[in-house]
């Protein structure tokens, strides 16, 4: 009888390690794939700041050349030609906001996906873990 109650003790405590190991691989997986989170998040985030500073120095210098331009084509044309200049320099600036309303337009939508590296792992993960 002792036999037989040791024998089904240890069947009886058989599945627990094995379910400890599954949620220790379980834990260690969501830690890992938390980690990578993180990481291109920071990424991103510091991508995205440095864009957008870039950007707006960018824009402020070329706004700012831009009206020295205009200033100086302006006055060069005052006497002769004022409204035509003003007209072309108008035209000029609807060209270039098309342009870039169009090209902003076309970057947002071919766009990459945010965390496409932890969606990528997350794919292979539940792919080695399915059957």
């Amino acid at each position: 009888m002792d036999e037989t109650s040791h024998y089904s003790q240890t069947s009886d405590e058989a599945p627990r390690p094995s379910l400890k190991k599954l949620g220790g691989v379980a834990v260690g997986l969501l830690q890992s794939h938390l980690e990578l989170l993180g990481i291109e998040f920071q990424e991103e985030k510091s991508r995205s700041f440095q864009l957008f500073l870039f950007a707006g120095v960018a824009l402020i210098f070329g706004l700012l050349l831009l009206v020295g331009l205009s200033a100086a084509l302006m006055i060069h044309f005052w006497d002769s030609h004022r409204l035509l200049a003003a007209i072309g320099l108008c035209l000029i600036y609807g060209c270039g906001l098309a342009f870039a309303l169009l090209r902003a337009r076309s970057l947002v939508q071919r766009g990459e996906t945010p965390f496409q590296t932890t969606l990528e792992e997350l794919a292979r993960t539940r792919e080695n873990l399915l059957p």
